[in-house]
């Protein structure tokens, strides 16, 4: 019992300072260590070592290549001019009073057609910049609207996302990522309809309060500056062409090309005795980010004296986000080796056993919560009862599809806490603190997918 109570100790300290602008990667490994000396199990620097750092290594080595493509896309789109003429193209479609919802649906786009959650972020911040400006927004919006774009119905509930939080429950109950189509749907119509409703009105609140864009930015702040330029702003064509390119590659590569390349090499212990299908989600994105850039950067060849510049600022733009998300999945991971974590497991189990559907939704959640991870929440909760969450649905006659889906559902919840490194990622990149825009966010990406996945398990 000792065991739960450091973890709660540690995740509370954890959320504490990460709302009151506490560098992650310094906390991260602090509130984790506390919570082992609480549980007192675990020789304290062979955790640090072997498992919090080895967790944190892992994680640099599989998503750097997107964090640092992203970077370098996003500043290209920056410093191009293409940004700005999207926004102007938008806001003149749109009109300056939808500025929210056409942000929104830009992300919502790039990543249901596979574009990584973190790489949306990189690419779409100087488009927010410039359609926040010319609507006359309070930056401290642009974290939300891009919360409810990427971090929720295209990532969990709409069926064929290639997301990986949509992707990780197949193996476990023999499904498709297109599982529960329909209540996949209707979960999606119902986040983006609450958490428009929620945007819009923060919104107006803030015109009624005469807050514009240049009342809340502070460009001191900002990780990403937009930089006034004296460039002539491309046509909207060619300002569109690098996202179209980006997306159709991505389709390309995740769907056509990589999943039939001969890849039993990766079986070697040298390759990571891995396979394919492991690996197949990062490699499509990589070249897709790589092909898109090359392609902005042809695009652009007269101001080829320029790129070199661009890229080392992409560069150093991708560094501090990679190592504070790297830094709670370290956290994570050293959470989930405590011995008080088997007693969660085992409670979260016994919840509301004669309902599979609520049990499952409520360990999932907890996880997510826990680990400040969708993604690494989902995981534990599957690799730990997803097999006896199976039969006991089979056993109560509840479609495995459902248990997929509400598996999905689920992991886009509490894992939105002020620790998720997600949310520390976006916010930096936005250059925001959690006290001006943490609330937009919890309200769209917890408390809406949260009302969402309630509905779809009383249909159900």
């Amino acid at each position: 019992m000792i065991g739960v109570i450091g973890i709660l100790v540690s995740l509370i300290l954890l959320m504490i300072l990460a709302y009151h602008n506490h560098c992650v990667i310094v906390i991260a490994p602090i509130c984790a260590l506390l919570a082992v000396a609480i549980d007192g199990e675990l020789p304290l620097m062979a955790t640090y070592t072997q498992i919090f750092l080895d967790s944190l290594g892992k994680f640099i080595i599989r998503y750097f290549p997107l964090f640092l493509l992203g970077a370098i896309f996003g500043k290209l789109m920056e410093e191009t001019g293409s940004a700005a003429t999207i926004a102007k193209w938008v806001v003149l479609q749109v009109g300056s009073s939808r500025a929210i919802l056409a942000l929104v649906m830009t992300c919502s786009i790039l990543t249901y057609g596979g574009v990584s959650l973190f790489v949306v972020v990189f690419t779409v911040f100087p488009f927010a910049v410039e359609l926040f400006r010319q609507a006359d927004l309070p930056p401290r919006l642009i974290p939300g609207s891009i919360t409810l774009g990427s971090f929720t119905y295209t990532m969990t509930a709409l069926p064929g996302s290639v997301q990986i939080q949509n992707l990780i429950p197949m193996p476990f109950f023999k499904t498709t990522s297109f599982a529960a189509p329909v209540m996949g749907c209707l979960a999606a119509v119902v986040m983006f309809g609450l958490g428009m409703t929620w945007l819009s009105f923060r919104g107006r609140q803030a015109k009624r309060w005469g807050e514009g864009f240049a009342a809340g930015s502070h460009p001191d702040t900002i990780a990403i500056k937009p930089q006034a330029t004296s460039i002539v702003n491309p046509s909207l064509l060619m300002a569109l062409s690098p996202l179209v390119c980006l997306f159709l590659l991505n389709i390309l590569c995740s769907q056509f090309v990589v999943p039939n390349w001969q890849a039993d090499y990766l079986a070697e212990k040298r390759f990571g005795a891995t396979d394919l299908k492991k690996v197949q989600g990062i490699w499509s994105t990589i070249l897709a980010m790589l092909g898109a850039i090359l392609f902005l950067m042809a695009l652009n060849w007269k101001r080829r004296s320029e790129i070199s510049e661009i890229l080392t600022k992409g560069a150093h733009c991708a560094l501090l986000p990679v190592f504070n998300a790297a830094s709670e999945f370290g956290y994570g991971s050293t959470i989930a080796a405590l011995g008080g974590f088997e007693l969660v497991k085992k409670w979260m189990f016994g919840i509301v056993p004669s309902r599979p559907l609520i049990s499952e939704a409520i360990s999932v959640n907890i996880l997510a919560g826990i680990t400040g991870s969708a993604s690494g929440g989902l995981s534990i909760a599957l690799e730990a009862l997803g097999q006896a969450y199976y039969e006991r649905g089979l056993a109560m006659g509840v479609n495995p599809e459902l248990m997929h889906r509400v598996a999905s559902l689920s992991c886009g919840g509490l894992d939105s806490l002020p620790h998720n490194g997600a949310v520390i990622t976006l916010l930096l990149i936005c250059g925001r603190t959690h006290k001006e825009s943490y609330w937009d966010i919890a309200v769209v990406s917890i408390f809406v997918p949260m009302i969402a996945t309630t509905l779809v398990i009383a249909l159900s």
